[in-house]
């Protein structure tokens, strides 16, 4: 009967969620938007793994995301 949203960085907590949203902010100056995103189970394990790996998503971090997720 508790609900708890966690805004973090890490890929470790990010894996144990029931449910995902990416949340980005793009702009420049004043002029700032901020979108946010349900991500499917797919996306889900491609963003722990761009979280794990950062910029360059390799097979061996899907491999890590799948397997956190999984924990």
């Amino acid at each position: 009967d508790t609900q708890v949203l966690v805004v973090t960085h890490s890929p470790q907590v990010a894996a144990r969620a029931e449910a995902h949203w990416r949340i980005a902010k793009a702009g420049l100056g004043e002029r700032l938007r901020t979108a946010v995103e349900v991500l499917s189970a797919s996306d889900r394990e491609e963003e722990i793994a761009r979280m794990l790996a950062g910029a360059e998503v390799t097979d061996a971090a899907r491999a890590a995301a799948r397997a956190l997720i999984g924990a």
